[in-house]
Order: C-alpha cells, then sequence, then structure tokens
C-alpha cells in the first residue's frame, strides 16, 4: 500500500534531512516536498485548492517561523506562521482525513524547573516565538484529532542556519569565542528527527498526541561549543571562552531539557547528542 506524504517547509533543515535520509526508501513511502513558493501555507485559499486537487496520507509541516529575536519585533509575522497558519492545515487535514505531523518546540517552557520537562508539564513561554508556537499545538489540537505534535530542542544539520554551522564556521576560522554557560538543553540532530518522523508514518498503531524528541542526554550552548570545536585540532581552547549571560532581545529558557520517557516506550532509538553531533560533523566536513 502506497502512503503519501506531503513535508511543508522544504528548504528548511528538518525538511532537507528528510529529503536525504528517506526521498528514496523502500517502504511504499512517497515523500513530497513543498518550499514556500509551491505552497505557502500562511495563505488559505492555494491550501484549500492544492488539497482539493492533491491527497496525501500525512502531511508534515516543517514550516515555521524560527528567528527567535525577530518575532519580538514582528509578532504578527511569527503568529501567522506558527498559529493561523496551523489552523489552517490542520482544518484541511480534518477535512480530507490526513494525519498531521506538527513540529514544535522547547520553548514552550519557561524553563525554571529543575529536572526535564514531561509532555505534561504546565506551559508557560517566556518569548514571542514560544507564545506563537504554543498557540499553534492548542489550535491544532481543538482542530484534528488525528495529528503528532513533536516538541524539539536544540536543532541542528548540515543545512539552514543552526548553531553547530555557525560554530563550526566560525572556529574553523580561529575565531575568538564567547558563549553562554548557564541555559541547558539536549541538542538534537535533525537526521535523528527525521528518523523518527520517518518511523510514525511506517507504524500506523502509534497514539494520536504531544511527543518530545531530543538526545538522551543534555549540555550548555558553552559545551556543545566546546565539542564541536573538538573537531578542529588547529583551534586553541583558550579562544572559547563560557559567560554567564548572552544579551539578546529575546528571553531564552535557562532549563530546555526535555524528557523523553513517553516517546522512548515507542521508539527506543535515541542517541546521546555527542553522537548526534558525530553525525553531522561527518557530513560538514566532507562537503
Amino acid at each position: 500500500m502506497r502512503t503519501r506524504v506531503l513535508v511543508t517547509g522544504a528548504n528548511g533543515q528538518l525538511a532537507q534531512s528528510i529529503k536525504r535520509l528517506f526521498e528514496a526508501n523502500e517502504e511504499n513511502i512517497f515523500y513530497f516536498f513543498a518550499n514556500r513558493t509551491v505552497l505557502d501555507i500562511t495563505q488559505q485559499e492555494r491550501l484549500k485548492a492544492h488539497f482539493k486537487t492533491n491527497q496525501y496520507d500525512y502531511v508534515v509541516n516543517c514550516a515555521a517561523y524560527t528567528n527567535v529575536d525577530g518575532a519580538e519585533d514582528d509578532p504578527e509575522s511569527a503568529f501567522l506562521s506558527n498559529a493561523k497558519a496551523v489552523e489552517y492545515l490542520a482544518k484541511y487535514c480534518n477535512e480530507y482525513e490526513m494525519v498531521l505531523i506538527h513540529i514544535s518546540t522547547d520553548y514552550v517552557f519557561d524553563g525554571k524547573k529543575e529536572g526535564a520537562y514531561s509532555e505534561t508539564d504546565e506551559t508557560n513561554p517566556i518569548n514571542v516565538y514560544g507564545a506563537s508556537k504554543l498557540k499553534g499545538e492548542k489550535i491544532l489540537q481543538q482542530t484534528t484529532s488525528k495529528h503528532y505534535i513533536i516538541r524539539a530542542s536544540w536543532l541542528y544539520s548540515p543545512y539552514g542556519k543552526n548553531f553547530l554551522k555557525t560554530m563550526s564556521n566560525l572556529i574553523k576560522n580561529q575565531t575568538a569565542l564567547k558563549v553562554v554557560d548557564t541555559q541547558k538543553g539536549s541538542p538534537t540532530s535533525c537526521f535523528e528527527l527525521a528518523r523518527f518522523i520517518h518511523f510514525i508514518i511506517g507504524h500506523h498503531d502509534i497514539e494520536f498526541g504531544t511527543y518530545h524528541f531530543a538526545a538522551k542526554n543534555y549540555t550548555t550552548w558553552f559545551g556543545f561549543a566546546q565539542y564541536i570545536s573538538s573537531f578542529y585540532p588547529d583551534y586553541k581552547s583558550s579562544d572559547l571562552k563560557p559567560v554567564s549571560e548572552f544579551i539578546s532581545k529575546a528571553k531564552r529558557p535557562t532549563n530546555s531539557v526535555l524528557a523523553i520517557d513517553k516517546t522512548e516506550k515507542i521508539y527506543p532509538d535515541f542517541m546521546q547528542w555527542e553522537a548526534g553531533v558525530d553525525e553531522i560533523m561527518g557530513v560538514l566536513l566532507e562537503s
């Protein structure tokens, strides 16, 4: 039986990771990738017309407004992409009986908890980006029952803009760096998240709902940067310094660690974050 999957936000790092790993697969799962030019999910009439003429079993929503600091100056754009567009998608997924897999974020939490956040913990975003993503989650839950919300943290890949790529380029060029050491989280590979999404699509017995996806262990942004620097033996360790505060427009949670106990019950193949970095750095250093 053929399974047809639409992936939105095709130019983003997660969609490109799905494409790299699974566009050619032997499981009769057919992925169709749509960038904003092909399908702008903020345009309701275009979405409606697309779903009238194209049938899918799953929609993987990788499209989002992800500029955390930019959202503080332009909340309208953040809420349009992260909430209103999700409402449109959920509406048509419900109407045409498609399963919606939606990517959310650790930033729906305020970071004040001591331990890792579970799916049932109280949400309380402290920036506009997190608030827009949370609103998208709530609208989705109210609009269609056939959904998976996957909250992921500190995503990185060989594609697009992300912390690993930025640090890698700066370290390669011998740049002296100060990196915050007071925010903790689980760096999570887009390749690993892509594998989990593909797993969900291939297993029709997984209960709908919200799932956390992150590496098994955690670190700080400074610890993350330190590990990246280990791939560049010529880089002076003294050029990488921890700082307690990094001035930015948007507040960030001090604790972004996600508990993965629920997800591990259905998908035991979680990596330590270092192993995920090893895989992605291998791709970056080859290119």
